[in-house]
């Protein structure tokens, strides 16, 4: 599906369809948390208070252990 990014006043954003929004169980005023992916892509989720309270948790993991994850990853 092409959507594309338009002016909304005096920001920047993208209109999602109706039947689109029906088949992701989406409603107006609903919150989404975005989190951007490899390659320049993002990924959109219905916003979770748990799941961002576990991306806090996993960001400050990330940062005190950036030497030891990047040694495993090699």
């Amino acid at each position: 599906m092409k959507i594309e990014i338009k002016r909304i006043g005096n920001s920047e954003g993208f209109i999602l369809p109706r039947e689109l929004m029906q088949r992701l169980g989406l409603k107006r005023g609903q919150e989404l948390h975005i989190t951007e992916l490899a390659g320049g892509g993002f990924q959109a989720l219905p916003y979770d208070p748990d799941f961002q309270k576990t991306m806090e948790i996993v960001d400050d993991i990330i940062d005190e252990y950036r030497d030891t994850l990047s040694a495993l990853a090699k």
